[in-house]
């Protein structure tokens, strides 16, 4: 059995979700004179590829120590939405099972492609990663209920669409700009679109129901999209924790690893080693805008 990281890169340039915490390092010991180096970082839970727990929006809900590994691997499927959905747009339970075979209590991770966006990669864009990535409505939201997903992951800043968050309200422009998107793709208004009993459903009506979600999905997800594989999630034993910092892997037998591995070294890499599909990033029009 071989691992392959599904984890972004954690540094003092890794954006947090907007108002929350960046991580911070500083040295309080040296080798000379201390005789070992020392560091104290101070972050927010929700930064990095990270797991939202219960109780970030459920007050009787579980913590993150509460979460058995049974829960946290097993069975997943992996869905490419690159070639579907683009900048604001909305999936659908539909797009998926186009995609993928999904299962009862299966671990389902969304590669919508916003990763290729993320700080660590050469077409960074934390507008595009944070602010305009795609997301789901109620019909997705209903639909992890009947699957009876256990978890899921996002390659991009939220589980929610961006505009049914407080990000509709702090980046007025993107939300002008989705607000034109909207009326013309799916003849509404964004707030006619994503009513306020709607709003970022994906934590409100999901976690009470124990359906929570892990964010900022990547490394080398670019190998293992539209198909099934086991995953694992590995956060922190946080006791009282709303969610923390996690390293998320897939599993994959030896001979499956070596092939694996002659396809990542073929395709590029970011600085971090992570490899990254070009087709993915030519499907959402490269870099695109910044503002």
């Amino acid at each position: 059995m071989r691992v392959i990281d599904l984890s972004i890169p954690l540094g003092i340039g890794t954006p947090a979700w907007p108002t929350y915490e960046p991580l911070q390092v500083k040295y309080f010991k040296r080798l000379a004179p201390n005789g070992a180096n020392g560091q104290l970082l101070t972050h927010s839970n929700h930064v990095g590829t990270h797991l939202d727990g219960e109780i970030h929006f459920y007050t009787p809900g579980k913590d993150i120590a509460q979460l058995d590994f049974d829960f946290l691997a097993g069975p997943a499927a992996i869905v490419d939405l690159s070639d579907v959905c683009g900048d604001y747009d909305v999936y659908t339970p539909e797009m998926i099972e186009e995609r993928v075979e999904v299962r009862p209590h299966d671990i389902l991770i969304i590669h919508t492609g916003c990763h290729h966006f993320g700080w660590d990669q050469p077409y960074g864009n934390e507008i595009r990663y944070m602010v305009m990535h795609p997301g789901p409505d109620a019909r997705f939201a209903r639909w992890c209920e009947e699957k009876l997903i256990k978890w899921i992951g996002v390659d991009c800043g939220s589980a929610d669409h961006p505009m049914n968050t407080k990000i509709r309200e702090w980046m007025p422009a993107q939300a002008q700009d989705a607000d034109a998107h909207f009326r013309q793709k799916y003849g509404k208004a964004l707030a006619d679109y994503f009513t306020p009993d709607m709003y970022q459903m994906m934590h409100l009506w999901m976690f009470p129901k124990g359906i929570i979600h892990a964010e900022c999905v990547g490394g080398d997800i670019d190998l293992l999209v539209n198909r099934r594989v086991h995953v694992g999630c590995f956060p922190w034993r946080f006791v009282d924790g709303e969610a923390s910092i996690a390293r998320i892997v897939a599993f994959v037998d030896d001979d499956e690893y070596e092939q694996l591995a002659a396809r990542k070294a073929a395709l590029p890499k970011t600085r971090f080693g992570d490899c990254y599909d070009p087709a993915h990033v030519q499907r959402l029009g490269g870099r695109g805008r910044t503002f």
